[in-house]
């Protein structure tokens, strides 16, 4: 049998890599796309911009409700494979292994169907939402949005390109499930690349010819997108011989167990998660992004697009380095607290998923240390090169100084939910949909304060988040030290938050900016501000 270090040791392996490639997947695509956005940027009007941002939001929206909640149910499906292939390599386990080696595989290939069958869902949710929203994109939009040259195609084709993507999940999870890595960063790095050629290209032509067309390249870059990414799948599938033989159509399933499935087909236990998962994925999305939404029905489509630009540029740690670990770390997560072991053996399981968290949390915190005094002095020397003369401006400066500020408590609720997600029981992750409602009433309520009473504009939505990111992240922690309280296991603030010195030099830097003036705006010191940024990270 193997040890339980051994087994640790292969266990952490698989999210290590996994989470290295995923970030390649994040910074190979948004170097394609922000090459895309510097060609095309500096003629491009905020207002197109802002058009675009609600054409994201309306994909993102469709995705989301339709795949989100069945992706969770499935994630936190016990993995067989991994201890079939420990148990088969020992031969001390012969006698079991006979027994049992008609069974395992018969049990992965039903496993892996029902995976791709359940993926059917997403599908069939995503037509259901693409006709509601869709229309709604349509119809509700506001004179200024929809006189923007060619919306009305660009919502349906983006509403096509979101369906194909769907079309891919079952192809997805498999990938997912057996956590092939690498042929799934292959996959959408080409996606991602094809995506940018495309927007750039349309963008590019029609400027050559001296033709409107609106915010279309962003459409027919998601079309791209979802194209690619459906045949990378499948090429990628049909490829890796290595698995259970199944379908990746919609397949009847041979199991004796028939009850515990719809119509032979969908299994009762996924359904019934994803159905608890579902109402916390809505609220979870209307909190996620809730900005969006409000600044798409409270601002002008300039303000929405200084807010995209800002987000965007702003939010790209989060998305490169970020998304990927708490992805990968909730599938990690979700092997180890719902795996088929012994109660000793998951108490073990336990521990292995605290010391993961409080890993992740300690390097966050490293970054957020860096990120408060450093951000905001280095946003106004690289803002010209970013956009140009026709976004540069104080408000965008300043937006984005505040906007690194905003980024570590993203960071910090992303990881901690990632772990709740995981471990939360049904009736748990029902009562966490409760709270969430609890969540989105301080964050409207922020947002009436900061944007109505204040009259802050965008920097009032980021204060918004911050208080939303907050609210979130101490209720995540108190979950999870509740959970880890059923093991006799604590997560101390000594184990993720940086030294006190660290904390004494962000101080004093800050300071030394401030009097300075590197937090202005048009400040011009490069000199300075990059010495005093070099002996603070060395410091640090």
């Amino acid at each position: 049998m193997p040890s339980p270090d051994d087994e640790a040791s292969s266990l952490l392996a698989s999210p290590a890599s996994g989470t290295t490639l995923l970030v390649l997947v994040q910074l190979t695509s948004k170097i394609f796309t922000f090459t895309a956005n510097q060609l095309i940027l500096r003629d491009l009007p905020p207002a197109f911009l802002g058009v675009a941002a609600q054409l994201d939001l309306y994909s993102i929206t469709l995705l989301f409700f339709s795949r989100e909640s069945i992706r969770l149910a499935i994630q936190r499906q016990p993995l067989v494979t991994s201890v079939s292939s420990v148990s088969n390599s020992h031969g001390k386990d012969a006698i079991d292994n006979k027994s049992s080696a008609t069974k395992q595989p018969r049990t992965q290939e039903v496993e892996s169907q029902s995976v791709v069958n359940m993926s059917y869902l997403s599908l069939g949710m995503g037509l259901l939402f693409a006709v509601i929203l869709g229309t709604s994109y349509i119809r509700l939009a506001s004179d200024e949005v929809s006189q923007t040259p060619s919306y009305h195609q660009s919502v349906n084709i983006i509403t096509i390109a979101s369906l194909i993507e769907l079309a891919s999940e079952p192809c997805f999870n498999v990938m997912q499930r057996y956590m092939m890595y690498r042929q799934r960063a292959l996959v959408e790095m080409s996606a991602a690349f094809m995506k940018s050629l495309v927007t750039c290209f349309v963008f590019l032509w029609a400027a050559y010819y001296n033709i409107t067309v609106g915010v279309l390249p962003f459409a027919l870059g998601h079309l791209s997108y979802a194209c690619a990414l459906l045949c990378g799948y499948v090429i990628a599938i049909r490829k890796v011989p290595r698995h259970p033989d199944f379908s990746l159509l919609l397949t009847r399933l041979q199991s004796r167990d028939c009850h515990s499935y719809v119509a032979n087909r969908l299994p009762w236990p996924m359904i019934s998660l994803a159905a608890s998962v579902f109402l916390q994925s809505i609220v979870k999305h209307l909190l996620t992004q809730g900005d969006s939404m409000i600044l798409a029905t409270m601002t002008s489509l300039e303000d929405q697009g200084i807010y995209a630009l800002a987000s965007n540029y702003g939010g790209l740690v989060a998305r490169i380095l970020f998304q990927p670990i708490e992805e990968s770390s909730r599938a990690f997560f979700s092997s180890l607290l719902h795996s088929n072991c012994p109660e000793k053996r998951r108490t073990g399981n336990v521990s292995l998923a605290k010391t993961h968290l409080a890993d992740i949390l300690r390097a966050y915190s490293m970054v957020a240390a860096v990120a408060f005094p450093l951000g905001p002095a280095l946003v106004p020397l690289v803002l010209d090169f970013l956009g140009g003369r026709s976004w540069a401006s104080p408000t965008v400066s300043s937006l984005l100084s505040l906007y690194c500020l905003y980024i570590p408590f993203l960071a910090f609720n992303g990881i901690s939910e990632a772990f709740v997600s995981s471990a939360a029981s049904p009736s748990e992750v029902r009562k966490q949909a409760l709270w969430m409602g609890v969540f989105s009433t301080c964050y409207v309520s922020a947002a009436y304060v900061f944007l109505v009473v204040g009259d802050l504009g965008a920097q009032g939505m980021v204060y918004a988040n911050i208080v939303n990111m907050v609210v979130r992240t101490i209720w995540s922690f108190l979950f999870i030290r509740s959970f880890l309280q059923r093991y006799t296991l604590a997560l101390r603030l000594s184990e993720f938050l940086p030294r006190p010195q660290t904390f004494l030099a962000g101080i004093m830097i800050s300071t030394a900016f401030m009097r300075k003036g590197s937090y202005r705006v048009n400040s011009r010191d490069f000199s300075g501000t990059l010495m005093y940024s070099a002996i603070y990270i060395i410091f640090v």
